[in-house]
């Protein structure tokens, strides 16, 4: 692979690569890909075809992929909604299917395979999860997967624009190194999760998010706004005010809200370094 390429966004092995990266990447055949939705709750894409290998991202229910080749219950697959790439369990994906209608809003809610809250739930979902609505019956929506209360949900189209507010719903909820649901949340994944809400295209993973999101702003940690954000190399926070930053992080093992201030001599002094980056979209 050629050293421009990202490898956590190039869909190429030394066996196979996508059609579209012939004469850049070494591979033995490339394939165009076919389209695979999500159709578990969520599921972990990791770096190797192995269930301890690292987890880099999550990928939610309804999500689209390509799927470039599957073995040994392992598909090679690249998200569509960042280009990640990595290799997700080959039962966590089904056909393509119509686009989703629906996202949820609430931060987690309940499959069911009724409407009847007294019913055992099929699955968890969490905040962000699309799902294709067939109908409704009372109180709940109906999907090809089962019931869900139509209060926790809302049309794709309809947009949470206050990403900082949508952060600090998420205060308490776990440190998860990869992950992006309301289970568990890394650093660029509290991000990620908050800007798609909003209907915000965003990369994946801090360094990444550093480099394209929005416009970059004198490195001075005076006359910061709402919704602003603060990098380190290897981290990534959101401003809730001039003064006060929201973050998932490993020193709370939480999403949490502190002073700036504070948070800037802690990192410095005992991970991160010093801040490298601030962005305004």
């Amino acid at each position: 692979m050629t050293d421009s390429l990202d490898s956590r966004l190039t869909p190429a092995r030394a066996d196979i690569a996508d059609e579209r990266l012939r004469g850049r990447v070494a591979a033995a055949r490339f394939v165009a890909g076919s389209p695979r939705r999500v159709t578990a709750p969520f599921a972990p894409l990791r770096r190797a075809p192995a269930p301890d290998a690292g987890l880099d991202t999550e990928a939610l229910l309804g999500d689209a992929v390509t799927l470039y080749d599957a073995a040994n219950g392992f598909a090679f697959v690249q998200l569509a909604r960042d280009g990640y790439v990595g290799y997700l369990p080959a039962n966590s994906l089904g056909p393509a299917g119509p686009e989703p209608t629906h996202r949820v809003t609430a931060l987690r809610t309940f499959l069911y395979p009724e409407p009847d809250l007294k019913r055992p739930v099929l699955a968890h979902l969490s905040f962000g999860v699309r799902l294709v609505v067939t109908g409704a019956t009372g109180a709940y929506l109906e999907t090809p997967g089962g019931y869900v209360f139509a209060r926790h949900c809302a049309p794709v189209a309809d947009h949470a624009p206050d990403y900082a507010g949508t952060a600090a719903r998420l205060v308490e909820t776990p440190y998860l190194w990869g992950g992006r649901t309301t289970l568990g949340l890394d650093c660029s994944g509290l991000v990620q999760l908050c800007l798609d809400a909003a209907g915000l295209a965003c990369p994946r993973d801090a360094d990444l998010q550093e480099r394209d999101l929005g416009q970059a702003l004198p490195l001075a940690l005076t006359g910061l706004r709402r919704g602003d954000f603060v990098f380190w190399r290897g981290h990534v926070g959101l401003m809730l005010d001039p003064e006060t930053l929201i973050h998932a992080n490993g020193h709370h093992m939480a999403v949490a809200v502190e002073p700036l201030a504070g948070a800037v001599e802690r990192i410095q002094a005992n991970s991160f370094g010093a801040v490298t980056g601030i962005r305004r979209l």
